[in-house]
């Protein structure tokens, strides 16, 4: 097992906590938020491997902290569910040939068929956020954030040929059914690096604040074990959020 993700987690962590621990916490805030994730896999547009994919949805749902360190700038920690992934519909490279097909090695096929590719994600985001306005407050927040896969799948339905060219030309055989869901975790690596960055509204509302955020994640991390069979890609999302705040007075 490589303990370095693991242990670059722990060592951001622990400057944080030091960090928020010297501060002089004007206020504490805790709470919830959840919405949705617009997520898609960022790949190389010239290998047939990684490119093709487009956007779809999933969930987002979490906890945060969010330590005030002066009047107009705090801290934000959040421990989210993250829905990841993407679709790719329509003319694909296949790398799983049916039984009964034999092809030499390095040889690439295609077929025409829907794939939702879903990876989901536990993520710790740390990040600094800047505030300004009285009732209404305006914010911008952006930081780094370390991502767990816990699923990972594809989920693909069609029936189709399979063509020796990817466009679709060359049939090498009779229509066959794609329709399957695939665990696809194996060929995945488990940790995922990323920055998180954007802003929101938050509003007082009784003890609290109602809070609506949106925000961008790019993944920096090849998600990929072996690229030169599964390719190089990298995770990125829109997310969107309603979340509530219980403010917390420091001592």
């Amino acid at each position: 097992m490589n303990h370095k993700p693991f242990r670059s987690l722990v060592v951001l962590s622990v400057t944080v906590l030091a960090l928020i621990s010297a501060a002089p916490a004007e206020d504490i805030g805790i709470g919830a938020h959840g919405g949705i994730s617009i997520p898609n896999i960022r790949g190389n547009q010239d290998d047939p491997l990684t490119r093709g994919f487009t956007t779809r949805q999933g969930p987002f749902f979490g906890i945060f902290a969010d330590f005030g360190l002066a009047p107009h700038v705090s801290l934000v920690a959040e421990l989210n569910y993250t829905s990841q992934g993407g679709k790719r519909n329509g003319l694909q490279i296949i790398t799983t040939l049916p039984a009964g097909i034999e092809l030499p090695p390095d040889t690439s096929v295609f077929a025409n068929f829907k794939n939702e590719t879903i990876l989901d994600y536990i993520e710790l985001p740390l990040m600094a956020r800047v505030s300004y306005g009285g009732r209404l407050r305006v914010f911008a927040n952006a930081g780094p954030y370390v991502g767990y896969l816990v699923r990972a799948k594809a989920i693909t339905a069609g029936t189709s040929p399979i063509f020796l060219d990817e466009a679709g030309t060359i049939p090498i055989s009779e229509p066959v059914s794609f329709d399957a869901t695939t665990d696809v975790m194996d060929s995945l690596k488990r940790w995922n690096f990323g920055l998180a960055f954007g802003g929101g509204l938050k509003y007082a509302a009784g003890p609290g604040d109602l809070i609506l955020e949106a925000h961008f994640q790019l993944g920096l991390t090849t998600i990929q074990k072996d690229v030169a069979t599964s390719g190089n890609s990298k995770t990125g999302a829109v997310v969107i959020s309603v979340g509530y705040a219980y403010g917390l007075k420091s001592k």
